[in-house]
């Protein structure tokens, strides 16, 4: 893996070494630490200390105080009686304080006395006046000619103002878009990955992106049979395709090709004849009740796709004894427009990366482990249209404009017979990397993920509006960079391979630099499949980065008469960003326009690859400009995270999730105040820490580092190590908008319905509290790293 060594900047490999050291205030000893004896940092910290009481009676700073009730709380944990009521979000812009007012001493304190008038000789006085004018007036020419010579070549040491964040984005344009689009899926599919990847590249290049690379890795596939899998009924012994087509039928030319990737990568393949058992979504209660009733002992599952991840309800399944799964999507939870009652699909049941190499990267010499299905279960995808057919529904089941869901009576007997077809191989799947080194913070990077197709997935077109997105904000930038202007952090553009068969591209790329990425990833900006409808904005954000993309989504709707306010929220979202999120602990950013029925439906129907033809893209977003509008605002998000000295993220926001997230019928009380502790602690890190770097009068660069490297790790406290199957670690994610609670917490409460024993619940319980404490002393910590220099000086 030569290439692969190459793949990070020179100055990524090495790494800097840490500005600071965390000091916990408990366990300082004189002389412990650099840190502490360095006079040159006593000496700053000494110009930075705040007149707090001064501060506390500025306009403004009263709203993060915590009230009364809460610092009583705050002391007696054991008796608080917490009001969650209060609990609301920041409101100040991403986080920042600005001084709302000048102290009104501030001129009398600060203004020297004028001299009194001493005797002296005319002539005297006017020739020290000539001769100040005469060098001023010669320093000014110096300085016009030095400059007129010695023009800058890339200066960004200012952060860029609202006209150059314009000059950058104007030039990005829906009909650029659309052509790259067209060109795009014009491309003939090949043998392997590497032909696309070869435009892609090649595409990045020529714009002027630096260091544009391939990133190779050889991973374990598995890939569709040679023939469809198909569904025999008992009662008939009818065999029908996934999509309902009779297999004696010759498939239709258009749909050939669809329905050999009709299957689920990584499933256990063979033929099981058993009895069909309805068991709806697959959930707790479902499977429960169905337990009582029949023997589900290596039975086949009739299941529908949505509400819970696939791979959780495959592992519920799994555990009650069922051998097989015939997986489909009710009519009923799609948008009436979705007509895919007869479309068949692909889904992944890997949780992510290469399986051969799991939690290691697929480099040359890597042991290959043998794991070429991932579960026990033969699993199936089927469309609707078959669905009803081994249900026997009438074909209307829409009644008063109300649609009734599929459902197969508990009394009714079904028997079909499944065959799954699939092969495993090793192939080569490739990843294209390229850099725009930043001027001033080389090391730390922004990740801007797009993904392209893979030679032996699914034959979709939606990677190509992915692509095309993420070349025409490449096109934008480099333009401006050909002028002189850097951005002050790197960004890494990235065109992910292998993402239908579970992310395999991104994940080998993050385990291969896991080091490096821990340490110097900022952020990661999602472009995954940005268009899957378009009736409405849904924007994805980490807690942290909330406010600043909410601030987006107003300036969008500013710009644009029709445009229906959305809320930003921190759910769990298909595409490569998950790496980033579950392993690195990286805030990221998505944003998407999508279907405003289909957000109101169960979730996780993504789950589903539906292959998608570039003429129903163009018919979503004729004009491209749905496209223009998810590159203006990624960008944005990307230069703002890339430029501004201080990161725009709000600790506060994070603390507030926190407390969000434990509101319940039953609120633990030792988690709330632990909580409350948390909350603290961020108001103080974000009033104490984050104003005065924020104001360019008392900005210093060395502190502003630490404090960005602070921001940086702050949401890695919230990974924990064991969640549920399809659940993310990072547990400020919800399973879906409709939920606002810890997703470990509710799957706990769900575990014990099937269970008697509550350990489960106490273990996730466990894993929250430590999450908690983790992020409460590591701004604590913070604090006291700021601290320890004022201190010392003293």
């Amino acid at each position: 893996m030569g290439e692969n060594e190459a793949s990070l900047p020179n100055t990524s490999l090495q790494g800097k070494k840490m500005a600071y050291q965390k000091v916990n205030a408990d366990q300082r000893a004189p002389g412990h630490s650099q840190y502490l004896d360095n006079d040159d940092l006593q000496a700053t910290a000494l110009d930075l200390e705040w007149d707090m009481e001064k501060e506390l009676e500025e306009p403004g700073f009263d709203q993060f105080q915590l009230d009364s009730a809460e610092n009583q709380n705050l002391e007696n944990p054991e008796t608080a009686d917490l009001n969650l009521d209060s609990i609301q979000p920041a409101t100040s812009p991403k986080g920042r304080f600005q001084r709302l007012q000048e102290e009104s001493d501030y001129v009398t304190r600060y203004t020297r006395s004028a001299p009194k008038s001493n005797p002296c000789n005319f002539c005297r006085l006017l020739k020290i006046l000539c001769t100040a004018i005469i060098l001023f007036i010669f320093g000014i020419l110096i300085g016009y000619y030095a400059l007129k010579k010695c023009p800058s070549n890339a200066t960004s040491s200012a952060p860029l103002d609202l006209q150059l964040y314009q000059e950058i984005l104007q030039t990005i344009q829906a009909e650029d878009i659309k052509k790259s689009f067209r060109n795009l899926v014009q491309l003939y599919k090949s043998e392997d990955d590497t032909e696309i990847s070869k435009k892609i590249k090649t595409h990045w290049t020529s714009l002027g992106l630096e260091e544009v690379q391939f990133v190779n890795y050889s991973v374990l596939l598995h890939l569709a049979g040679p023939s469809a899998s198909s569904v025999i009924l008992g009662s008939s012994g009818q065999c029908f395709r996934p999509n309902g087509q009779p297999c004696s039928e010759e498939a239709r030319t258009h749909s050939s090709q669809d329905l050999l990737y009709s299957y689920a990568a990584y499933s256990a393949k063979g033929t099981l004849e058993a009895e069909v058992i309805d068991v709806g979504y697959g959930n707790a209660d479902d499977l429960k009740r169905i337990q009582k009733m029949k023997n589900t002992t290596n039975q086949i599952a009739l299941l529908k796709l949505g509400k819970l991840p696939l791979l959780y309800k495959l592992s519920l399944l799994e555990k009650a004894g069922f051998g097989g799964v015939l997986l489909y999507i009710d009519p009923c939870d799609l948008p009436k427009t979705a007509n895919l009652s007869h479309d068949t699909f692909m889904v992944s049941l890997n949780p992510g990366g290469d399986p051969s190499t799991p939690g290691y990267p697929s480099v040359d010499g890597s042991f290959r482990q043998n794991r070429s299905n991932l579960t026990s279960l033969l699993v199936q995808p089927i469309s609707a249209f078959l669905a009803e057919k081994l249900i026997s529904s009438p074909n209307s089941r829409t009644k008063n404009g109300v649609c009734s869901p599929l459902e197969l009576p508990d009394n009714d007997e079904r028997t079909v017979n499944m065959q799954v077809q699939t092969v495993t191989k090793f192939k080569t799947v490739t990843n294209v990397v390229g850099y725009l080194k930043g001027l001033t913070s080389p090391d730390r990077y922004i990740i801007v993920g797009s993904h392209h197709h893979t030679a032996y997935g699914p034959y979709g077109q939606e990677w190509a509006s992915s692509t095309a997105v993420i070349t025409a904000f490449i096109r934008a930038l480099m333009l401006r960079v050909k002028k002189g202007w850097r951005p002050d952090r790197t960004i890494v553009f990235c065109s992910w391979g292998g993402t239908a068969f579970g992310n395999i591209g991104s994940y080998e790329w993050g385990e291969d630099f896991k080091k490096v990425l821990q340490r110097n990833v900022v952020a990661y900006v999602s472009l995954h499949s940005p268009i899957r409808g378009n009736s409405s904005l849904h924007s994805i954000a980490s807690p942290s980065l909330r406010q600043l993309v909410m601030e987006k989504n107003h300036f969008n709707c500013s710009r644009r008469a029709k445009c229906q306010e959305t809320n930003v929220s921190s759910v769990q979202i298909q595409g490569d960003a998950d790496y980033f999120i579950n392993h690195l602990g990286v805030p990221t950013v998505q944003f998407a326009f999508e279907d405003i029925k289909a957000l109101e439906g169960p979730s996780f129907l993504s789950e589903a690859l539906f292959p998608k033809l570039a003429t129903k893209i163009e018919e979503m977003d004729p004009f491209f400009n749905l496209h223009e509008t998810i590159t203006k605002l990624s960008g944005e998000v990307i230069l703002q995270i890339a430029n501004e000295p201080v990161l725009p993220f709000n600790a506060l926001d994070v603390a507030l999730e926190v407390q969000n997230s434990l509101k319940g019928d039953q609120p633990n009380t030792q988690l709330l105040a632990l909580a409350s502790r948390l909350r603290e602690s961020a108001e103080l890190f974000q009033s104490d820490e984050m104003r005065p770097a924020n104001d360019p009068k008392e900005r210093i660069p060395l502190r502003v580092r630490m404090l960005n490297d602070i921001l940086q790790d702050m949401e890695k406290n919230f990974l924990v190590q064991q969640v549920p199957p399809g659940f993310y670690r990072n547990i400020l994610y919800h399973l879906d908008e409709k939920t606002s609670q810890f997703s470990i917490l509710l799957e706990a409460q769900e575990h014990c319905k099937l269970l008697a024993s509550n350990e489960t619940l106490q273990e996730a319980l466990s894993e929250v509290l430590k999450s908690i404490n983790s992020a409460q002393v590591y701004f604590k910590a913070g604090l006291d790293v700021f601290e320890s220099v004022l201190v010392a000086k003293n």
